[in-house]
Parts: C-alpha cells; structure tokens; sequence
C-alpha cells in the first residue's frame, strides 16, 4: 500500500542527492542485519540526507489503532519495507517523511472513523479516493504552513485506497486505509518541509 509512498521518498531522496553530493561523506550501516535494516548518512558542505528503514510512530504525531500491530515482510525475499524515516536539511530547503504500516482485522470504516476523530487535532480532515498526492511543495519564505491541503490529483490507480489528511502543506498527518481479506491494511505518514528558513 506504501509502494507510491516509496516512490515519494525515491523522488525526495533524487532531488535531494542532486542538491547535496558535491564533495559528499557517505556512511551506510546495517543496524540489523537479520531485518535487513539500513542507516544511510550522507553529509555534504551544503547540506545532509539521513535515511532509516525503521521509523517510530510517535514521529507521525497519531496513534495506532487500537489491536493493531506492525506489518511484516511477508518472506525473505520481500525487499520492501514497511517504514522509513527520511530527513533531508540544507540552507536551501528541508523534508521530513515519515512512514510507518500496519494492519488490523477490523473493517475500513471503524479504521477511518477513529483516525478522522484523531486528525481532527490539525483541523479539517480530508477523504480522498484513490490515494490521491496533493504534492509536497517548498516554499522558500515559509508560507506553506499557512495554506490548506487539497487532495490534489491523480494517485497510484489504487480505488480501494482511501486517504483521509490533515494539516498544512509544510506539515501534512496522513493515513491510508485499504480493505484486504482479512481486514485493513493502514498506513501512518508525516510529512514536514521548510524552506530557508524555519526548523525540522
């Protein structure tokens, strides 16, 4: 369900190298190579990209559905990861995503009802079919925390996807839902962006 999430993360992490990599340090570390979990640092003078295939959920800023538990890879073989947590800094701009899945045997509709209740917090809550991407824009004076989100266009071609969103383009809280046989797969997103000014 996160694969165009990966794709996401894959953009980030493009246009982000092409900014940094002058006269870069690169450290990749297994930090558990049963799990096949990956560090990866690179720091440059302009700037740094820190990458973690391991996230927590306390870094979306929502909680887990109730009985919920985490996604696994389903065999050995599964190259894809069910979290990351991606931070890219520089004098230039910011971003920030983090990304975490799981899955409940408890239907669509009580998944959404209880994280439409907890988006609230950031204000109005947004359902947009089809894992709809309202893209992650940079705006160098700052003026992203101030404007709404918007479903935005297009998506992954998923229509059993539903994204429910809160927040404001420089700092989204995301969750997408998908009904399987068992149950629901879910998946928490944060995603924060600064321009040249501003922290993460």
């Amino acid at each position: 369900m996160l694969a165009h999430r990966n794709k996401f993360l894959a953009a980030v992490l493009a246009a982000g190298a092409l900014l940094l990599l002058a006269a870069c340090s690169v450290n990749v570390k297994d930090s558990d190579k049963e799990k096949g979990e990956k560090n990866v640092d690179i720091r440059t003078p302009v700037g740094s990209i820190h990458v973690r295939n391991e996230a927590e959920v306390a870094d979306t800023g929502l909680s887990v559905y109730p009985g919920a538990h985490r996604k696994e890879k389903s065999s050995a073989s599964d190259s894809e990861n069910h979290a990351a947590n991606v931070n890219i800094s520089s004098s230039m701009f910011g971003v920030k995503v983090v990304a975490i899945e799981y899955e409940t045997d408890d239907s669509p509709d009580k998944v959404k009802a209880y994280y439409r209740k907890e988006l609230g917090k950031w204000g109005k809550v947004l359902e947009c079919p089809g894992g709809s991407v309202d893209g992650v824009s940079i705006d160098e004076n700052g003026d992203d925390d101030s404007k709404e989100l918007t479903c935005g266009k297009g998506g992954h071609g998923d229509s059993k996807t539903v994204e429910l969103k809160s927040g404001t383009k420089a700092r989204q809280h995301i969750v997408e839902v998908k009904p399987t046989s068992k149950g629901t797969d879910f998946g928490l997103v944060y995603v924060q962006t600064r321009g040249k000014e501003g922290e993460i």
